[in-house]
Formats: structure tokens, C-alpha cells, sequence
């Protein structure tokens, strides 16, 4: 694979998806601060996205093509990137509906059967320094879920939150407790997962061919009940059916309904960290709920 071109910070979406596909560049459509819609000659439009990081184009790119490697889920084709900016294909909007959910379900459970090398195992070609979202992320590999888990996924943050005095130290002990039970919190032991990494609503594309596309993956080898809980967090269109057609495909271990807050401790507490203390009340009570429910799973 060649070296990818680079863009300078300063050029617009227009320069570098000219530069990044080859292409001539008939139109762009700016979305938001950092997201272009843009025409390329022949009509072909592509999404052009400048990274919110020094790596983060990198990791995108490197997560969308190891979910697409696996073959199970649908996602954009990378057309290229460098440091500063991603182009990848346009999914044309259409509307959710119950045989796309099901498909997603069982799509997911496929993906996450794909496997990972190790938990936090970034994408291959993908930085150890990654994102989720406008967040860090940092993909240090591990063998134990529940170790790396509270190691490299909740007690930074919530180190964060506390040092931003989004969360009290009386009350970062609720999570730290957690964190020191998670063994026998997590359920049964499962294979690393190849997680999308962030999947919440707003990155399931409802697309106009009828199918539920993947976008803006923080991907990386996680617990696959991650991924689900992403999803429960914000809410998704039919997500029973989603749930059910999983289920159907990979049953989860029992008593994952009651792991749903463990596994969101993450996610909020990254809300927490970029957006506030609203988000940090969420986490403390995923944590004190976690808590609740795993009384009587003590061996001691």
C-alpha cells in the first residue's frame, strides 16, 4: 500500500478530497465544522471528514476497513486519508425499519464472532492513540476483560472526571468499587470481540437500500455486550428486534441484561469528561445499579 498523500491543516475538504481520491472535485456541501458532503466528477460524492486529532483520521480509516474485513457488517469504503482529513464513501439516508434491524442484529453477531487478537487490540495499521468520539482512547492490549476493562477503559476517565471536578472522590469511590468487583461482575470469560467501539445511534446509518450501515468506529477487541449496551444507551430504532435477531444468531451468557450498566460505565463517563456533570450522574447510577445487581454473585 502507498503512502498516503498528504493534506496540508490549513486546505479545505474541496483540496483534500481532490488530493486523497485523484479525482476533480465538482461541488462540496458543508455539514458541520468538520464534515463535508462533496462531489467529485461523474457524480460520485464522498464524505470528506477532518480528524479531531493528530491520529484520528488514521484510526477511523484503520477501523472501518478491519470491520469491513470480517465481511459481516456494512460500512463506507475508505478512499483515503492522512493526518489531518478521511474520505470515504456517501451512504444516502432512507428510513429504519424492523427487516433492517433484525439483519443488524444478526450482522453484529457475526462481527463480533470475527474475533480480535487480544482485548484493546487496536485495528490493523490503526494507532495505539485512537479515539472515541472528540475523546482519547488509548488500545493497550490485554488477556483478562475485567482487569483491562477498569485499567484502561473506566478508571482513566474516571480519573479525568475527577480531576474536572465532574465527579466528587466521595462519589468516584462507587465506581472504583465496581472496578475492584468487576471479576465477578462480568459474567462468564468470552473471547476478545471485534467491536465497533462506538456504537451509539447516531453511528447506525438507515440507508436508502434498506440496510443499517456502520460509521465513525472508535474499533478495537472488546466484550461484545459493549457494543449492545452503546446501543441501549442513546436508544436505536427497533432495537428489540435488533436484541432478539442477536440473540437468535449468538446467545449471550446469562444475566447480561443485568451487565448493561457495567458496560455503559465507559461510555459515560467519556460523556462525563467532554460534556458534563448530567453525564456523570448517569454514571454513578450505572455504577450503584451494576453494584445492586450483583449482590449475591459474592464469593467471598
Amino acid at each position: 500500500m502507498s503512502e498516503p498523500i498528504e493534506v496540508a491543516p490549513g486546505d479545505d475538504p474541496r483540496a483534500a478530497a481532490a488530493l486523497l481520491t485523484g479525482r476533480r472535485v465538482i461541488d462540496e456541501r458543508p455539514l458541520n465544522a468538520t464534515l463535508s458532503e462533496v462531489t467529485l466528477d461523474g457524480g460520485h460524492v464522498v464524505m470528506v471528514k477532518r480528524g479531531d486529532g493528530p491520529a484520528a483520521a488514521q484510526a477511523e480509516a484503520a477501523g472501518l476497513r478491519w470491520l469491513a474485513a470480517a465481511g459481516m457488517v456494512r460500512v463506507p469504503d475508505v478512499h483515503g486519508h492522512d493526518r489531518h482529513w478521511l474520505v470515504t464513501d456517501h451512504v444516502p439516508p432512507g428510513a429504519p425499519n424492523p427487516e433492517a434491524a433484525a439483519r443488524l442484529g444478526r450482522e453484529l453477531a457475526a462481527l463480533h464472532a470475527s474475533g480480535a487478537p487480544a482485548f484493546g487490540a487496536p485495528p490493523p495499521g490503526g494507532p495505539v492513540d485512537a479515539y472515541i468520539g472528540l475523546a482519547p482512547m488509548r488500545n493497550t492490549p490485554g488477556t483478562d476483560w475485567p482487569g483491562w476493562y477498569a485499567e484502561h477503559r473506566v478508571l482513566p476517565y474516571l480519573r479525568h472526571a475527577v480531576d474536572d471536578g465532574m465527579i466528587r472522590p466521595a462519589e468516584a469511590a462507587v465506581i472504583e468499587r465496581v472496578c475492584e468487583r468487576l471479576p465477578e461482575l462480568a459474567g462468564p470469560a468470552e473471547p476478545p470481540a471485534r467491536l465497533h467501539g462506538d456504537l451509539w445511534n447516531g453511528n447506525v446509518l438507515w440507508a436508502a437500500d434498506g440496510h443499517a450501515w456502520l460509521i465513525d468506529p472508535a474499533a478495537h477487541g472488546g466484550h461484545r455486550e459493549t457494543d449492545l449496551a452503546m446501543l441501549r444507551l442513546f436508544g436505536c430504532p427497533h432495537l428489540d428486534l435488533v436484541l432478539d435477531a442477536y440473540q437468535e444468531t449468538a446467545p449471550l451468557a446469562e444475566g447480561w441484561t443485568d451487565r448493561v450498566g457495567l458496560h455503559q460505565l465507559f461510555p459515560l463517563l467519556v460523556h462525563a469528561v467532554l460534556f458534563g456533570r448530567s453525564y456523570a450522574d448517569q454514571a454513578l447510577m450505572a455504577a450503584r445499579s451494576a453494584m445492586e445487581k450483583g449482590r449475591g454473585k459474592r464469593t467471598d
